[in-house]
């Protein structure tokens, strides 16, 4: 395994790691510039009353249904297959489409969060285990070379 490997192995694979690092971070980088832009589509008709007057947000960005997206019953749907409710001051109500929901997001980010604990937690108490392994090895060894 690991323990196998020279110094000049061992410093090799950390300098090709750090620089894979740095290339994924660049391309990250010019990736988010690029898709950055909020992107509104207008489906319904008559219903840019929010692009001209002030408005309301009477309900926040949610996802549309399933049965919302099957059928194309609301056009706002279609696109990002999220929609939130907007009340103009003329007093029209329209629904318009949009890019994110705040919970499912922060869901998906907990999630990932307690993921990466339990992934490290595990990795940690294997890496412990080997050691101890290891080690016993090791003192065996010398025991027996020691009892010869």
């Amino acid at each position: 395994m690991i323990e196998n490997l020279s110094k000049k192995r061992m410093v090799f694979g950390i300098s090709c790691l750090i620089l894979l690092t740095i290339v994924v971070l660049i391309i990250e980088s010019k990736w988010m510039k690029a898709g950055s832009r909020r992107q509104e589509f207008v489906i319904e008709n008559n219903s840019t009353c929010w692009q001209r007057e002030t408005y309301e947000v009477i309900k926040d960005c949610h996802p549309c249904t399933a049965f919302e997206i099957a059928s194309k019953s609301q056009g706002v749907c279609v696109h990002t297959h999220n929609k939130e409710v907007l009340k103009c001051i003329g007093g029209e109500i329209v629904t318009r489409s949009c890019d994110r929901v705040a919970w499912l997001d922060e869901r998906h980010f907990w999630s990932f969060q307690i993921s990466l604990t339990i992934i490290g937690t595990l990795s940690a108490a294997i890496s412990f285990l080997r050691q101890k392994t290891l080690n016993r090895r090791t003192i065996l060894k010398i025991q027996r070379e020691l009892g010869a």
